[in-house]
């Protein structure tokens, strides 16, 4: 029974993601057929690659023929930021989880499952982490599959209107975190301040945005590790 209840907690703290991911992979679906490739192949690359960012890039690389070189240097710098995140949840996942769970849980660590897991006080376990992936992975699919089948019928505009709605969610997980933590607000204040830089500084901008996230993070992680430990936090918390 209580593996049962971890694993319903895993798809109830799932289904804002699910939800979230409707509308963007929808949009993801609509660009994908649009750009030339067939519905069962805009479906089999959301299903393989949960990832929004390097989905939407792939698409026009595939779309004109390019090398699979490039493609896979694409991805690899777009990406490498998943590297990161898997490196710190694994730090909160519980002993039972075993390796080929690890690979399952990496292949949806997507930015929303990586801050709500992180965000859960103590361990993760195995159940949780399984019911958390889920609902996320399911609302991917099924959004694209949506989107591919409805094409181009909607107007451009409601389909960039759509994309929006992930920023929405992700600022509604992180935002309770930076309520309770004053070294996260700064944190996560001093990314938002790094990336402006690379995109609004002459000499920054032509940095590509893949490298330019993984600096923000990277950095902003760095000066606020070194400023204040988690050490000190928690014993500030306690205190």
């Amino acid at each position: 029974m209580k593996k049962n209840s971890e694993f319903m907690c895993g798809v109830r703290d799932g289904l804002p993601i699910c939800f979230g991911y409707l509308s963007v992979s929808f949009a993801f679906g609509i660009f994908a057929v649009g750009s030339g490739l067939h519905i069962l192949e805009t479906l089999l690359l959301s299903m393989t690659n949960v990832t929004s960012a390097g989905q939407f890039a792939a698409v026009p690389i595939i779309a004109m023929g390019k090398s699979a070189a490039e493609l896979a240097l694409l991805q690899l710098v777009i990406n490498a930021r998943y590297a990161l995140m898997s490196l710190s949840l694994s730090q909160k996942l519980g002993k039972d989880i075993r390796m080929r769970d690890r690979f399952l849980i990496s292949f949806v660590n997507t930015d929303e499952v990586f801050a709500v897991a992180s965000s859960k006080s103590g361990d993760v376990t195995r159940r949780y982490m399984h019911g958390l992936i889920l609902t996320p992975y399911i609302g991917w699919s099924l959004g694209t599959l949506l989107g591919a089948v409805a094409g181009d019928i909607l107007p451009h505009i409601l389909v960039s209107a759509l994309g929006i709605a992930i920023y929405g969610m992700f600022v509604a997980i992180v935002l309770p975190s930076t309520k309770k933590s004053r070294p996260t607000a700064v944190c996560v204040l001093l990314a938002a301040l790094l990336s402006c830089l690379f995109y609004y500084v002459p000499a920054l901008s032509s940095v590509p945005d893949g490298f330019a996230m993984i600096i923000c993070a990277v950095l902003s992680s760095a000066i606020l590790a070194a400023v204040a430990p988690a050490v000190q936090v928690e014993e500030g918390e306690n205190a």
